[in-house]
């Protein structure tokens, strides 16, 4: 089994020992940034429920320092990531939001938390290998940055550009930190609406595949993944972006296949999920139709505290991947710089699904969910306070599920400030 923690002090003693001379590019092409990111979350419940809100409002320290990889033939490096969250404003009624951990003998948030990220890496010509720290950013596992702080994982991730046109990706994980934690807990399922048996857990998460751009204009995926004794996973995927009339013309064609693996200890996984987005952009305009069939006998299933690659990524409320579930959207965005703003972007988005399946005690089958999105966002563009960004958005989700389940009918207010700023 790996032992992340050693191979990013092996890694850190291996840099030690190249010596000044060979250390021009490690410090030369070294970073370092600090974000700084507040956050107000207000999810105010409606109709039959035993939670009113979960509101709090929290401040982010995020410090990134990156070097570069030392002189010859094999590189080697070092990344540090510190992360800091601050309580701003909560109360034992209203905790929950995934901004702040709850403490467990009062049940309130605590006042502030912490966490240290190292990462060793080596690069040999356009291939990298990164242990200790990482954030996976694929179809098949999305470190989610949805929160205060962002969710990671302690494994090894090794990436190969060279071969012209083709990326490819491999990995192994067997810890995962959740946003509101400062605790490695070994890798679990997302489990909503009484889907899987979300206390099952796995030491290993691997996946490999990669994107190859077969033209200019259109790049195929695929990936698998495997969570060990839970589910294994295959993504299929295709980007067709063309020009077309005085405008652009974009397809993205989503496929997965899932299955328990091994002995399954979440339950059946028996799932086959297929998404299909066409979107077209004209000046500041694009609007995008899409839909998703998700058939089998479960939901599509992802680790606990990710993001899922879908059609309805980065919905508010709800991830419309209940098991039979058929989803539509439409999706409207505008970017202000076409009328003199730049910086200011706009989007307004409906999502349905309708044929739910849940379980009985939650509803039963036939059962549909609705949301309505609305973001606002402007980044600063020139002055002391360039690259300050404001992000404010609004969900309204309704569901015909029952009282109990996962997810209830809410009106969702989140409202973020962030600054970056580049220390050298």
């Amino acid at each position: 089994m790996l032992d992340t923690r050693r191979g990013a002090a092996g890694a850190a003693l291996l840099l030690l020992a190249q010596g000044t001379a060979q250390a021009g590019g490690f410090i030369e092409d070294s970073q370092g940034s600090l974000t700084l990111r507040n956050f107000y979350f207000d999810r105010d419940y409606k109709g039959e429920t035993n939670v009113s809100a979960r509101r709090e409002w929290a401040q982010g320290f995020i410090l990134n320092l990156k070097s570069g990889f030392t002189e010859g033939p094999v590189g080697f490096g070092l990344d540090l990531q510190g992360m800091l969250g601050v309580q701003l404003d909560s109360s034992r009624e209203r905790v929950g939001t995934g901004l702040l951990p709850v403490q467990r003998g009062s049940g309130e948030a605590a006042q502030e938390y912490s966490e240290l990220g190292i990462t060793g890496k080596m690069r040999y010509s356009k291939t990298e290998l990164h242990v200790g720290t990482v954030m996976p950013r694929l179809p098949i596992l999305i470190s989610s940055p949805a929160r205060l702080l962002w969710q990671t994982f302690k494994g090894g991730h090794l990436r190969s550009t060279d071969i012209p046109g083709l990326s490819l990706q491999g990995g192994y994980l067997n810890r995962m930190n959740q946003r509101d934690s400062t605790d490695y807990q070994k890798i679990a399922i997302a489990a909503p609406n009484g889907r899987f048996d979300g206390t099952a857990e796995s030491d290993e998460f691997i996946f490999l595949g990669g994107d190859y751009a077969l033209t200019k204009a259109l790049t195929l995926s695929y990936y698998h993944a495997r969570l060990d004794e839970i589910y294994q996973q295959h993504y299929l995927g295709a980007i067709h972006q063309f020009k077309l009339g005085p405008g652009e013309f974009k397809t993205d064609l989503r496929w997965f296949f899932s299955d328990e693996e091994g002995d399954g200890k979440a339950g059946s996984v028996d799932n086959q999920y297929v998404g299909l987005n066409f979107g077209y952009k004209l000046g500041g305009h694009r609007l995008t139709v899409g839909g998703a069939l998700s058939s089998g006998d479960s939901a599509m299933p992802y680790i606990a505290g990710s993001e899922p690659h879908l059609i309805s990524e980065y919905a508010l409320s709800s991830e419309f991947l209940n098991a039979d579930e058929h989803y539509w959207h439409l999706r409207y965005d505008y970017d202000f710089a076409a009328v003199g703003i730049p910086g200011l972007t706009g989007m307004l988005r409906f999502m349905r699904g309708t044929n739910v399946e849940l379980p009985a005690r939650l509803g039963g089958s036939g059962q549909s969910e609705s949301e309505r999105d609305l973001e606002l966002s402007y980044v600063v563009q020139s002055g002391p306070l360039k690259n300050l960004a404001l992000r404010l958005r609004n969900a309204r989700y309704q569901n015909s599920f029952a009282a109990n389940a996962t997810m209830r009918d809410d009106n969702e207010t989140r409202i973020n400030v962030d600054y970056t700023w580049r220390l050298w």
